[in-house]
């Protein structure tokens, strides 16, 4: 980022967020909102039960991913099943503009916390519940993980060898993609509050599930209009041509897309075959995809006879769209990526600083705080408690009763 902006506490400053919810998808969307300048407050079990603190990587007992998916946020303790933990958490509501919640559909009822209590708390409270279903319909009680999501959206079945089965990504995708929309459902809705101070607060529904199906925009549409099931093509694309990986003479593999007829044109003369762009099989994109066997097995024929060293500078003086397959290695000795000091570094009671992705997006001419690692169980319990009128012989009677 630039250092001779000036910094900005974010567009979302003032913005108040209580995070109860574990693992990832929830908790992301909060993260992302304390990127931008929310206060957020994580609340746990006094436990520490959240599964997000064993996942793997974990380094001399202390989970790194936490440290980074947290990131920006205090961390509290509170059992909120008891009833003292109960009326604590009650009592602070009105303190918060939103509360963030994933526990299975029903859980939050079962605990005397259903959407009335809520709102009789904090008429004006924004309650996101994340779940894998939604809050209605048969599955709404079903537990889910990312690949479940993933799976039943469709977005998997997309995924794998033409023929083969499907295969889900290292990386559990569909928990990112439904933090991203709880995101984007906490800063609409902040912004309709914003602009009405008399209004109510909401339940945002957000189903996991939905949100991946919300990215596959031609998946229905194709299905009754043409009566297409879109499968796995593996790494090739069904809608447009040339788009797949590629494998240089010494073994590089590369993302290449020259999908517009324009582009095309420049890669036929780029790889010295101009004859390809005057082919009635190859001339327009429809004509491509039908005849996508027979342009691909001449581009990976030319390129495996060459090394990437070479393919490269080729590809990049015609301006065709291209990259390497990086790994986190690449990533970080790319020149871009340095250039625009796209890995920042937290601050970490444990390890000093850590490295995590910038924040996203940039707001041009400000400067963003680079937040610190995600909160220890409890760390800030005598901080914010004590902004709720409880003081440290209450915390001391709290603890010893195994509410905080």
């Amino acid at each position: 980022m630039n250092k001779n902006s000036p910094s900005s506490p974010g567009s979302l400053a003032g913005v108040r967020i209580l995070d109860m919810a574990t693992v990832l998808a929830a908790p992301m969307g909060a993260t992302l909102c304390a990127d931008h300048g929310a206060e957020v407050v994580k609340l746990e079990l006094p436990d520490g039960s959240d599964a997000l603190r064993t996942l793997q990587p974990v380094k001399d007992g202390m989970a790194l991913w936490w440290k980074i998916a947290n990131r920006g946020k205090r961390g509290i303790t509170l059992d909120v099943r008891k009833p003292r933990g109960r009326e604590i958490f009650l009592s602070m509501l009105p303190h918060f503009d939103v509360l963030v919640e994933n526990f299975r559909t029903g859980t939050m009822d079962r605990w005397g916390l259903d959407i009335e209590t809520l709102h009789h708390a904090n008429p004006r409270l924004i309650v996101l519940r994340l779940t894998g279903f939604g809050q209605t319909g048969p599955y709404r009680e079903r537990p889910g993980f990312a690949r479940i999501f993933e799976a039943m959206s469709g977005f998997t079945n997309l995924t794998g060898a033409e023929g083969g089965s499907p295969l889900h990504s290292n990386f559990p995708v569909g928990d990112a993609v439904a933090g991203l929309f709880c995101a984007f459902s906490i800063a609409a809705e902040v912004a309709r509050l914003r602009g009405n101070p008399q209004a109510k607060g909401a339940e945002v529904d957000l189903a996991a599930t939905e949100a991946l199906f919300r990215l596959l925009d031609p998946l229905p549409v194709e299905h009754e209009q043409l009566g297409q099931v879109r499968t796995p093509v593996g790494n090739c694309a069904s809608y447009t041509a040339p788009s797949n990986m590629y494998r240089s003479a010494d073994g590089i593999y590369f993302s290449l897309v020259a999908s517009s007829d324009a582009i095309f044109v420049r890669l036929c003369h780029a790889i010295g075959q101009p004859e390809w762009a005057e082919d009635a099989r190859f001339k327009t994109n429809p004509s491509r995809v039908v005849n996508v066997r027979e342009l691909d097995a001449g581009l990976a024929a030319w390129f495996a006879a060459h090394d990437y060293a070479n393919i490269a500078p080729t590809l990049e003086a015609s301006s065709i769209p291209f990259s390497k397959i990086y790994t986190i290695a690449d990533i970080e000795q790319d020149a871009h990526y340095l250039a625009r000091n796209a890995i920042v570094r937290l601050a970490d009671p444990d390890y000093g600083t850590l490295p995590a992705p910038c924040i996203v997006p940039r707001i041009v001419g400000r400067d963003m705080p680079i937040p610190r690692t995600g909160p220890s169980v409890g760390e800030h319990n005598a901080e914010v408690y004590a902004q709720h009128g409880i003081d440290a012989f209450e915390l001391a009677r709290l603890r010893e009763a195994k509410v905080i």
